[in-house]
């Protein structure tokens, strides 16, 4: 018989648990949450003091019979659940569940799952902490809320079975505005100058830059002034003003926290934020290996810190030394963390459990995703253990009468970091004519090349840039930015093409009803204070119960406002002009899951349905037709000619009825301005005044 029970989430991590503690311990798994709040009602007795009523989940009732009969054999239970908020919140609910009151209960934690951390927990077990439990309860309580009150007013608002969230609305809103700024952005041009210059004895010529003249930097706005500056410089001498040669130092990178590591995984490998944490929690929870059965390989994947334990630092520094010598492995006082807000700091940054397993050595027992992954995590942390890399500089600074060029070069000297994590490094800039270049030196003119430039506007999130903002405005913790990003998709709210995030018309409408009823859960620094607050009772300086009761009274009223304005607001099925060819109704324009559509609205006796073109009073500049508005495959929106696919016009920008008074081309809408759709034209407007 097993003496001891350890209960934890997964049954892989289950196994990799069982493999170190041998026969007098009984490793079972919960398969996560087994209490939540129901879904059919709110679940939270507001004249109650806030008191939420938990009911075991729909389908776990097996498991905790088959628990509670592993807990009546055993002596002693460990809970041994994951080591954030809702590993905490588990335990709690498993040990109400489970009724451990009268039993002897522990609370154990573990960063990695390995024999040394697992054996040292069950030396340190403790009390399940409250503090931590009542955070998850906070915020458990504050989403519910939310969803449960403002979801019924998008359903009869938008007639469709939506949703609002907490951290999901405010993100949705930083992905609009985003949409915004790039619709209303006006591209402004400018010039660039450059020079081959001609150094003897190299076959290459250098490319110098223009930078401006004796007074500082001088910008090039048009073609005008860059062809006055060309005349000018072609009588100008050219000569060596000044050589620099310096050596530049690039650090090391960070290890990872769950926000870099979703980042990096997006911008390297192209996974989205839900496949990153999913591969993570199985190398977290074990992965079989040859000859060591099933191993955790990482530590835990929920963590905002780039602490390493002394440990930990140690071993990798001794095994960079043994694999590729003592000058590469790093200073310890230039190993900073940083830190930003509130850091969990309990744990550790992301890192392999082992440094001495290089991915190399375990690459044809992992699944191809599995391997990458890891072999990310491995690198960024044996790198960021290592020395600096060392480039070898030269400037030089190039006169022409009044006028200033420069050419920069760089080459690695030392590889250091490099050698191991070679993402974002740069090429050697260093030619022949670099390396023979003095202050003496002899050059001649061989060619000036203008350039002419557009500003670009605002990138459009991806789901990486979305999690680094996310993170930067303090909005949601690092068990959030997967799942919030994951909801919005599946809701259609966005869509994403070509890792780019683009808002959908639904989104769009559920964003503006948000912003028009609820503009305190859509706004950034109320959201953010709420974590800090959530980090507070985690710290237990504030009761969670006061953190809701704040909170409800404004979100009720807000609530009651927007119910009360609906009322007055007449929702009918807007009538078409469109005639249903089948029963000869007039179709009625609808909300699907993907927008708008055409419905007879003689259902169920017909069902025919059709695409809504909503049509926006403008002509379409190739062929006369109506331009339309429509959407692509995945719901992105956009402006096309309805006479496609006769006629290919289309537009991401939404074109004027206005021409253009300088070149006569169709014109688009930019915010309160109208600008010609053809840059090279460039003429901007006021709507207002050509109204």
């Amino acid at each position: 018989m097993s003496a001891n029970l350890v209960i934890v989430e997964s049954p892989a991590k289950a196994k990799t648990i069982q493999k170190f503690l041998g026969k007098s311990y009984k490793v079972v798994a919960s398969n996560g949450h087994v209490r939540d709040l129901p879904k059919s009602t709110m679940g939270i007795d507001v004249d109650n003091d806030f008191e939420p009523k938990y009911i075991t989940i729909r389908g776990k009732g097996d498991i905790l019979a088959q628990l509670r009969k592993e807990v009546k054999k055993a002596d002693k239970v460990y809970l041994a659940t994951d080591p954030d908020r809702e590993g905490e919140a588990i335990s709690w609910h498993l040990y109400h569940a489970l009724k451990l009151e009268n039993k002897k209960c522990s609370r154990i934690t573990f960063n990695e799952i390995t024999k040394d951390a697992v054996k040292k927990s069950i030396k340190n077990s403790r009390d399940i902490d409250m503090n931590l439990v009542d955070a998850q309860q906070a915020r458990r309580v504050l989403d519910r809320i939310v969803g449960y009150k403002i979801s019924p007013i998008l359903w009869s608002k938008i007639k469709r079975g939506l949703s609002a969230g907490r951290v999901q609305s405010v993100a949705l809103r930083i992905i609009c505005d985003r949409e915004q700024e790039i619709d209303e952005f006006i591209s402004q041009e400018y010039w660039s100058l450059s020079a081959d210059i001609l150094v003897p004895g190299a076959k290459k010529p250098l490319e110098a830059h223009f930078t401006g003249d004796k007074n500082g930097k001088v910008e090039l706005h048009s073609q005008k002034e860059v062809e006055e500056l060309v005349n000018k410089l072609k009588n100008e001498k050219f000569e060596v003003l000044s050589v620099k040669n310096g050596e530049r130092r690039k650090k090391p990178p960070l290890p990872f926290t769950t926000s870099t590591l979703q980042q990096e995984a997006s911008k390297r490998l192209n996974m989205s934020t839900q496949k990153t944490m999913r591969l993570a929690q199985e190398l977290y929870e074990g992965v079989n290996l040859k000859g060591k059965g099933s191993i955790g390989l990482i530590t835990y994947l929920r963590t905002d810190s780039t602490r390493i334990s002394e440990e930990a630092d140690a071993n990798c520094r001794e095994y960079i030394g043994q694999q590729y010598g003592e000058e590469f492995v790093g200073d310890k006082k230039s190993v900073k963390t940083t830190k930003t807000g509130k850091i969990q700091d309990a744990h550790e940054a992301i890192r392999p459990t082992d440094s001495s397993l290089s991915p190399a050595m375990i690459k044809e027992q992992l699944p191809r995703d599995l391997f990458r992954l890891y072999q990310l995590i491995w690198t960024r942390f044996v790198a960021s253990r290592m020395a600096e890399a060392v480039y070898e500089t030269t400037s030089v600074k190039i006169e022409a009468g009044e006028y200033h060029f420069n050419v920069a070069a760089s080459r690695v000297k030392f590889d250091g970091f490099m050698t191991v994590y070679s993402y974002d490094t740069e090429k050697s800039t260093m030619n022949a004519a670099m390396k023979k270049i003095t202050k003496d030196t002899e050059i001649t003119l061989s060619e000036l090349k203008p350039q002419q430039h557009f500003t670009q506007p605002p990138a459009h999130f991806t789901e990486a840039s979305l999690v680094k903002t996310l993170e930067e405005l303090g909005i949601g913790r690092p068990s959030t930015y997967a799942p919030t990003i994951t909801t919005l998709l599946a809701r259609r709210y966005i869509v994403k093409e070509n890792k780019n995030l683009y808002i959908t018309e639904l989104g769009e409408a559920v964003n503006d009803l948000m912003e028009d009823g609820f503009p305190t859960i859509v706004d950034v620094n109320f959201t953010a204070n709420m974590e800090s607050l959530l980090d507070s009772v985690e710290e237990g300086k504030v009761k969670w119960k006061t953190v809701v009761e704040n909170f409800y009274p404004d979100m009720i009223q807000a609530v009651e406002k927007a119910e009360k304005e609906l009322e007055e607001v007449k929702i009918a099925d807007e009538v078409s002009e469109e005639v249903c060819e089948e029963c000869g109704r007039n179709m009625v324009i609808k909300y699907g899951p993907h927008g708008k559509f055409l419905a007879c609205p003689g259902f169920p006796d017909c069902r025919n349905t059709k695409p809504y073109y909503e049509k926006i009073g403008v002509s379409c500049p190739k062929c006369g037709k109506d331009i339309v508005l429509k959407k692509t495959k995945k719901g992105r929106k956009y402006y096309g000619c309805i006479n496609n696919p006769e006629c290919d016009f289309m537009s991401w920008q939404k074109p004027s009825a206005v021409r253009c008074k300088e070149c006569g081309g169709y014109m688009v809408e930019k915010g309160k301005k109208l600008v010609c759709a053809d840059k090279e034209c460039g003429y901007v407007t006021d709507k207002e005044e050509e109204k």
